[in-house]
């Protein structure tokens, strides 16, 4: 899928889950705890494309987060991009193909998942609030630049940063200290799981059973089939499937945010 597609599928997903909990489990969230996990899950939905890179020295090219800050982010996914070759040789079996590069490997794998989801929260307990800030201004571009695509575009690399940078130290001010903070982890794992989803309702499919051989291959492509497979770019996606993700996004965030405005003004339903 494309960037767009699966950044707002992050912030679908965490909507709807925290509409769930809030439902079912009685788990409530403040407005800003809600707004920095959506964010978060947005942008941890695009962060496996972080193995798409482009031409660094033109700032050109790459997936959409290889883009969001410039000469900087394209950096960083051409490195991600070697590594994730260089595991993919490194452990490829006798009926692996050859490849280039290094997109839909490594970063596409249940084990970096968790990975990251585990590391982000592993951060934020040990170097608290100084690693939220960090966590939260690269996520909240990447959130930025795959929401608000076609602006972002426009605005260009700089003023995402700034953006970004103003975001997260607002949220820095505002949270409260001396806490570890895993929502932020579990958003982060959260979005990059249903990054690895989406991936699979496409053609090429992604590697989730990795590191399981089957059949002589370690990195065999899991999706649906052809026939039913979206084509990355299709007005099926483009359309129908992101106007889903719209809708389902703006029902739980409306359910949300209902009650506590409906008792606000002492309405009751």
């Amino acid at each position: 899928m494309m960037g767009p597609s699966h950044a707002l599928s992050g912030a679908a997903v965490w909507l709807t889950g925290s509409w769930a909990l809030d439902q079912f489990a009685d788990y409530h969230q403040t407005p800003l705890a809600l707004a920095v996990g959506t964010a978060v899950c947005a942008g941890g939905a695009l962060f496996p494309d972080l193995d798409l890179s482009g031409k660094v020295t033109r700032n050109q090219g790459g997936a959409t987060v290889a883009r969001t800050f410039g000469v900087f982010s394209l950096f960083i996914a051409e490195v991600m991009e070697k590594i994730s070759l260089g595991v993919y040789y490194a452990t490829k079996l006798s009926r692996d193909p050859r490849r280039n590069n290094g997109h839909r490997t490594l970063t596409h794998t249940i084990p970096f998942t968790l990975l990251v989801g585990w590391g982000t929260t592993a951060l934020c307990a040990a170097y608290g609030k100084w690693a939220v800030v960090s966590i939260l201004f690269f996520m909240i571009g990447l959130a930025l630049r795959g929401l608000f695509d076609e602006w972002a575009e426009r605005a260009g690399w700089v003023v995402v940063t700034l953006l970004s940078a103003a975001a997260a130290w607002f949220t820095f001010a505002n949270l409260p200290g001396d806490r570890g903070y895993p929502l932020i982890g579990t958003a982060v794992g959260v979005g990059c799981f249903v990054h690895i989803l989406g991936d699979m309702i496409t053609k090429a499919g992604v590697p989730i059973l990795w590191p399981i051989p089957i059949k002589r291959r370690m990195w065999t492509m899991i999706g649906l089939p052809n026939g039913i497979a979206l084509r990355t770019g299709s007005k099926a996606e483009t359309i129908v499937l992101r106007a889903a993700l719209t809708v389902l996004a703006v029902l739980a965030a409306v359910g949300l945010v209902a009650p506590s405005v409906l008792q606000r003004f002492n309405i009751e339903v």
